[in-house]
């Protein structure tokens, strides 16, 4: 998938989950939502691009998400 269509999808999802009053129930709804709805594929695609220049793009809830729950949120090997 093109990796800024992930970058476009991502930082919209966080858009919402960035309201959340709660910002470790946003990171887990957020990193939950991935799991749920993206395909592993995609999710090991956002989870490389954020180690690459591109993750300046990131919505910075994307980023911390990705660090904290970045295991749980890789594909099984």
């Amino acid at each position: 998938m093109d990796g800024n269509n992930l970058v476009r999808m991502a930082n919209h999802i966080a858009d919402f989950f960035d309201s959340m009053p709660d910002r470790d129930e946003a990171l887990t709804e957020f990193a939950a939502h991935l799991r749920k709805f993206w395909d592993p594929r995609m999710r090991a695609q956002i989870l490389a691009m954020a180690h690459t220049p591109a993750a300046a793009e990131l919505h910075a809830l994307v980023r911390e998400a990705l660090v904290r729950h970045g295991e749980s949120l890789a594909p099984a090997s």
